[in-house]
């Protein structure tokens, strides 16, 4: 069993990628990806799939202190490097340093300078007011509002912000990782999180998908530290409660997961992991602070997001149908249909469809999603197979349970929603590769030519659906 992504699989995925590439362009020849968005997917591909298993191996052997420095410095480095070229490349293609169809990153930054001035004024009560007690994403306004009160509004700045708290995240991962899967899965995870191109893009957006996934593994952290520890007070209660709490503030459905991992870990854990007494006290002290904190606003919001959760995915598909440039197959789309692929999808956009850079740009970075589930497949099925499941309670129950709630949403095919789950997913892939053996191998092999097939399949779906074949 290896302790690092193997070269065979390094060369499996990247020559993979190339011939889906070289396919697709043949087969649509007249919607070929052009090379700038070819390059970009190439670069994404080869870079996370090389220095994975180069990395992996050579970082093994260094102390932990060694490590962690250079992992924080690397990851911050490779951040930086792109936020400095994303400014510029999006400076030059649209006009202004934002993304393709950036609306709701021109969205933030126009409510957030309203936030700051707000600020200066004394009361950000006319903001809140606007919101009528919507609290989902007004907290990462607020947040980019003071933020922009120390740096003068500075949207450069802002995002060398961005890459210094993704950096970070990728620390966070390791500590997880390694206090419930061992060292190994602690160092692989990490290195796997700092060179995953759909993380490290975040950070040249001004999106709120980097400070979401920092916050969500922060709560996953602590929580894990608050259950873990023998001896407890309220000090280890309250930073996985509010960050908890934050996530309301992100994404109702986000901080309703992290509520359900916390009860369901409560619930379903291991003696070796929470005691019997400490279980009993942490559900008191957990229920009552949430109760406290959650109040009913916020409840009344996750009830309204869960009633209308099939009547959103059936309207957002309808409109995904009858929209500009919109697929006509969309409307057949459900979660019955997204639920088997969750943790697979989105498949990467290979083929010139219009009004669709974003996705191009990322198209590298979802293939490795689409490589990288296997393994992460694997680990749950290992897991469950082997009743080891009371051991990983809280990282299980909050992946699988935020992939289900996004299966049933209008947004499973969406990259940007499977941010959150997106480091966990990788913790698993790493515990994964430690359990494959020679075995397994041939499930692998299968599981590539089945990937081969939907990707070739989606850019047909893709053209097709848009009369474009």
């Amino acid at each position: 069993m290896p302790d690092f992504l193997t070269k065979q699989s390094s060369n499996q995925a990247i020559t993979l990628y190339i011939a889906v590439l070289l396919l697709c362009s043949l087969v649509f020849f007249a919607h070929a990806l052009p090379f700038m968005w070819l390059a970009f997917g190439v670069v994404e591909v080869f870079c996370f799939f090389h220095f994975s298993n180069q990395l992996t191996r050579k970082w093994a052997k260094l102390k932990e202190k060694r490590f962690l420095k250079k992992l924080f410095v690397t990851a911050l480095l490779i951040r930086l490097v792109w936020v400095v070229f994303s400014y510029w490349f999006f400076d030059t293609m649209t006009g202004k340093p934002f993304e393709f169809g950036a609306g709701d990153s021109l969205g933030y930054h126009d409510d957030a300078l309203w936030v700051t001035d707000l600020i200066t004024k004394g009361s950000i009560q006319p903001y809140l007011n606007y919101r009528k007690g919507d609290y989902a994403d007004s907290g990462y306004t607020i947040y980019l509002g003071f933020i922009y009160l120390f740096i003068n509004s500075s949207i450069f700045v802002a995002r060398l912000i961005k890459a210094l708290i993704s950096a970070y995240t990728c620390l966070l991962v390791y500590k997880l990782a390694k206090r419930n899967f061992g060292e190994i899965v602690g160092r692989m995870s990490a290195i796997f999180c700092m060179l995953m191109p759909n993380l490290i893009y975040y950070t040249g957006l001004h999106l709120k998908e980097t400070e979401m996934v920092f916050l969500t593994v922060a709560f996953m952290e602590r929580a894990d530290i608050m259950f873990r520890n023998k001896h407890f007070n309220f000090a280890e209660i309250a930073p996985p409660v509010l960050l908890a709490v934050s996530l309301f503030f992100f994404r109702t459905i986000l901080g309703a997961t992290a509520m359900f991992a916390m009860f369901t870990t409560l619930l379903f854990s291991s003696s070796k992991v929470i005691s019997a007494g400490k279980r009993v006290v942490l559900t008191v002290w957990i229920i009552g602070a949430m109760a406290y904190f959650v109040g009913g606003a916020i409840s009344n919001e996750i009830e309204a997001v869960w009633l209308k959760k099939n009547d959103n995915q059936a309207q957002s598909m309808q409109w995904r149908t009858v929209r500009k440039n919109g697929n006509k197959y969309a409307k057949y789309a459900t979660g019955a249909i997204f639920a088997p692929m969750i943790f697979v999808i989105p498949f990467p956009t290979i083929v010139n469809t219009p009004e669709q850079e974003s996705m191009k740009m990322i198209n590298g970075g979802n293939y490795v999603k689409n490589f990288m589930a296997f393994f992460t497949i694997f680990a749950l099925f290992w897991i469950l197979k082997n009743g080891k499941w009371q051991d990983y309670v809280l990282v299980g129950s909050f992946t699988i349970g935020y992939v289900v709630v996004l299966a049933m949403s209008a947004f499973a095919q969406s990259e940007r929603f499977h941010q959150p789950a997106l480091p966990f997913e990788l913790i698993l892939a790493a515990f994964g590769i430690t359990l494959i053996t020679k075995k397994e191998k041939k499930y692998q092999t299968f599981y590539l030519i089945i990937i081969f097939v939907a990707i070739v399949g989606w850019s047909w779906f893709k053209l097709a659906g848009r009369d474009m074949t």
